[in-house]
């Protein structure tokens, strides 16, 4: 099942409005609660701009051989500045002048995202010491609810009692999306190892989530079982945010990829990382989920809400035996109609439409896409080995995906 496509290339460009349909709240959840299968994103899809190229913004990507002279003893911080003061040079010495370095990337892969022109991009590529250039584009989930209130008892979610739980105590899920409502009373929250990759504005300098989709993903992989709330499916595990998109539920690929790099560098065999966003193919987010599961983290990855072959989107085409990628069904073990398909690069199918969990604020919310469907395989993934019970009805690609399962 690990043998999925794994392409390399040049990454498709996309005029904005072609991007804000085609590739509308890639691996988002939509705010209303959905009966069945029904498309819960298609509301949002006329306005997305998940996937659009961000003008004068591209990724360098440094060869392996590239001299960069990093001491094994040196700190991920220390990598991350000498990668940026790398990246200053080699401008420098291409004549690109007043540029400023926006993320560089020290572990999972060497690089780096800059605002240069087209052309200053095009005479970057011939740099005998840069692997590739592509340019940076947007991540952007659908509208975030409201959530919020409490909850007298404790609920257990289908998709939980689908797929089974146990214990995670002791074992740690990074979570790369909007951060976490870091004093969430239904979550273990390591707040000392959470961080966010902004720098400026009313998300930088704290991993809490303003949006509510990381909260929602972090309870569906570790929820406490306290008696109140919900339940996740590596109940009382630790769940770390590693916050890449805002309180808009927006970002960069060059943010996602600044993510994965950090948890490449602060995780370790053993933990698990959740991926529950993306967009259009990207070598270089690609590279990075790669380089990563190669440490013996384990990748859960949401296949897509375009309906379309998930192999035309990243991370989810990544390939390595530790990356899982997840399709989504509903509570009746139906292919939900908004869900990337195929197999490869799909390795199971879970619950992922009208799931309750864990929301900003300390509140709970009900809400669907594939995003919700992976934190259920990170769960899992968590408490060991994924077996599975039966196949997924309707898959559109006439190989129907297993169901993961404890």
């Amino acid at each position: 099942m690990k043998n999925k496509l794994h392409f390399k290339g040049v990454m498709r460009s996309l005029m904005l409005g072609a991007a804000a349909v085609t590739f509308s709240c890639t691996f988002t959840a939509c705010d209303n609660e959905s009966v069945d299968a029904a498309d819960p994103v298609a509301e949002f899809k006329a306005e997305s701009e998940n996937g659009a190229i961000i003008p004068g913004q591209y990724i360098v990507v440094y060869k392996d051989g590239a001299k960069l002279r990093m001491s094994e003893a040196a700190t991920y911080a220390q990598r991350v500045e000498m990668v940026r003061d790398f990246s200053k040079n080699i401008l420098a010495e291409n004549g690109i002048s007043q540029t400023n370095v926006e993320q560089a990337f020290g572990q999972a892969i060497k690089g780096a995202a800059v605002k240069i022109t087209a052309e200053e991009a095009t005479k970057l590529r011939q740099d005998p010491r840069v692997d590739y250039v592509e340019p940076d584009r947007i991540v952007m989930l659908a509208k975030p609810g409201t959530g919020g209130g409490g909850s007298a008892g404790q609920t257990v979610p289908y998709g939980i009692t689908r797929v089974g739980n146990g214990s995670g105590a002791g074992k740690t899920a990074w979570v790369i999306d909007s951060g976490i409502d870091l004093d969430h009373p239904d979550l273990n929250v390591d707040v000392a190892r959470s961080i966010t990759v902004f720098t400026s504005g009313r998300d930088a300098g704290s991993a809490d989530d303003g949006n509510g989709h990381g909260t929602h993903v972090a309870g569906t992989i570790a929820a406490r079982n306290n008696t109140v709330g919900v339940i996740g499916v590596a109940y009382d595990a630790t769940v770390v945010a590693v916050k890449v998109l805002d309180s808009r539920g927006s970002g960069s690929y060059s943010g996602v990829i600044a993510g994965v790099d950090y948890v490449a560098a602060n995780g370790k065999s053993g933990d698990v990382a959740n991926m529950s966003l993306g967009g259009p193919v990207s070598q270089a987010l690609d590279d990075a989920v790669v380089a990563a599961a190669s440490k013996g983290i384990k990748f859960a990855l949401a296949a897509g809400n375009e309906s379309t072959h998930a192999s035309n989107s990243s991370p989810a085409r990544a390939n390595h035996a530790n990356i899982y990628t997840v399709s989504a069904m509903d509570s009746n073990d139906r292919f939900a109609s908004f869900s990337n398909y195929g197999n490869p690069p799909v390795d199971y199918c879970a619950p992922g439409v009208s799931i309750l969990s864990t929301w900003k604020g300390g509140g709970y919310n009900t809400i669907s896409g594939t995003s919700m469907a992976s934190p259920h395989v990170a769960g899992l993934l968590l408490l060991g080995n994924i077996a599975t019970d039966g196949y997924v009805k309707n898959d559109p690609d006439g190989n129907a995906d297993p169901i993961a399962h404890r």
